[in-house]
């Protein structure tokens, strides 16, 4: 008899794991409770114009071109996308800034034009980080589900290449002297919601993974890719529902054995939980079935900081911007403190903006552009009330854009939508609308995150964010093929992927996806 496999939440791990599973020859259902697939990474679409929600980066697709293929596809054929050069303008306010580029010889120059000495360490600082990528990478392709798994001969040798007790910042002191330098290569800790001065240094690897592979504009946006995963999921067998809210998943004992649905109760042989970690393990699986991952321990846990969400659409062009800019106030160690220490607002906050439509013009109405706009700010804390406190933010965003060369801005808009935090809570149903769920820190890593397989009851697996090995979209997809792997293995369920590009023991292809394509 086929095994059936749920799937809570369609996000990108939720789909890449429908793929996965429906290529092997499960029966997969996807439940998704609002109107279309995507989670955090859907389009948003109004009067013409479409912003995506949540990611607009789409980085190493290496990850996702394996499942891809795994599956029977090719992901360039199926989502066309463009590399991005400048892949970012870096903007300081205390003086200067950087057009990012995968070429070196012209990084280099940017970077002399603030800092000279800085300049002659970049290739230093590829070189090592080239290394530190490669020695890292197997350990982010497997599960963790105990300190056994951590304490391994082979992660032991890899500790003075990772330095995990060092920040990022801190590693990056080995490299550049100038401030503005090292945040060129370590504002991308906040594609974790974290700090470069908290953020465990080997995550110096996210500014290289741009380098060395590029920086994507899906065209259509990011939510271009998770609508075509959702089509090719069903071309492979898997059912998805839209608008159906899975209220509670049935237990005989510790062993999942259904979901119950707005739309009814399917019996069940596995449950791969996609939506959000804290908010859905607190609601679906009773108290009495969690002891470490009790509603307590969950509160207690450390989360990620939020974000303020601004999608505006503009009359006109924007010339003044590049696709990407982050603009870096001179106070930006206040901005942090005041997110992740204070839990108060910033009067001058940094912030990114996305003027997609320098690349992609089909993203708004003619003549038009479209406008993202996104200020990290904390995650829900009694400090901040966002009734009382958003329309004096929104004013002090609008002031902001001046300063990256966006003058009288306001009177450009034809029309708006914000989010802040609360909305990520109340309408995303993000646990604090922590967008980053919980942090990366040294102490929430490997077998101290939630683990793939989750460790509490039989039968129900974790993909996304919130479990190893984090968050950002090429490790969510690697924590689907993670998981997948585990749900074949543990239902002695031979995978039938194939259509590989490369065979199984060649080295490039990562364990975690060999070592399912051949499990018996």
């Amino acid at each position: 008899m086929t095994k059936r496999v749920a799937i809570i939440g369609s996000g990108p791990g939720g789909l890449a794991s429908a793929m996965l599973l429906a290529k092997a020859g499960l029966d997969v259902t996807v439940y998704e409770r609002s109107d279309q697939v995507g989670g955090r990474t859907t389009a948003l679409e109004f009067d013409g114009f479409r912003f995506d929600v949540g990611p607009t980066f789409f980085l190493f697709p290496q990850v996702l071109e394996e499942i891809f293929r795994a599956c029977g596809y090719d992901l360039r054929r199926e989502v066309p996308m463009r590399q991005l050069d400048p892949q970012y303008r870096l903007i300081f306010e205390q003086g200067g800034r950087i057009d990012a580029t995968p070429d070196v010889a012209r990084m280099r120059s940017a970077i002399a034009a603030l800092a000279p000495r800085d300049a002659e360490n970049l290739e230093s600082y590829l070189a090592e980080n080239r290394a530190k990528l490669a020695a890292f990478t197997p350990c982010l392709e497997r599960p963790y589900e105990s300190w056994r798994d951590v304490l391994t001969p082979q992660m032991l040798k890899l500790l003075p290449v990772l330095r995990p007790w060092n920040s990022v910042d801190r590693e990056l002191r080995r490299y550049f002297s100038d401030e503005r330098v090292r945040l060129a290569f370590s504002f991308q800790s906040k594609y974790l919601g974290m700090s470069p001065y908290k953020c465990p240094g080997l995550f110096t690897i996210l500014s290289f993974l741009e380098y060395e592979h590029g920086v994507f504009h899906p065209l259509g946006g990011c939510s271009a890719i998770t609508r075509r995963m959702g089509e090719l999921a069903r071309e492979l067998g898997a059912k998805i529902e839209i608008g159906v809210t899975v209220e509670d998943i049935v237990f005989n004992g510790v062993k999942a054995v259904g979901v119950k649905t707005s739309s009814g109760q399917a019996p069940v042989d596995a449950v791969v939980v996609n939506s959000d970690f804290a908010q859905t393990i607190r609601r679906l699986i009773p108290q009495t079935l969690r002891h470490r991952w009790s509603d307590d321990r969950i509160a207690s846990k450390r989360y990620s900081c939020s974000t303020f969400m601004m999608y505006l659409a503009i009359e006109g062009s924007l010339p003044e911007l590049a696709h990407h800019n982050i603009f870096l106030a001179r106070d930006y160690r206040q901005n942090l403190h005041d997110i992740e220490q204070g839990h108060v607002l910033s009067t001058n906050p940094s912030f990114y903006a996305q003027n997609a439509c320098v690349t992609d013009p089909s993203l708004a109405s003619v003549g038009c552009s479209t406008l993202y706009v996104l200020a990290p700010v904390s995650h829900q804390h009694r400090n901040i009330n966002w009734r009382q406190s958003g329309e004096a933010f929104e004013r002090l965003m609008f002031s902001q854009l001046e300063k990256i060369g966006l003058k009288d801005i306001a009177k450009r808009v034809r029309g708006q939508r914000l989010i802040t935090p609360d909305d990520w809570q109340e309408k995303m149903h993000i646990f604090k609308g922590a967008t980053f769920n919980l942090a990366h820190d040294f102490g929430q890593m490997l077998h101290l995150r939630p683990h793939n397989r989750f460790e509490e009851v039989e039968g129900v697996y974790l993909v996304g964010g919130g479990t190893h090995p984090g968050s950002g979209l090429p490790v969510i997809f690697e924590s689907a093929k993670i998981s997948s792997r585990l749900l074949l293995e543990d239902m002695n369920v031979g995978s039938r992927w194939h259509a590989m590009s490369r065979g199984v023991g060649d080295p490039a292809v990562p364990q975690a996806l060999s070592g399912a394509a051949i499990s018996t």
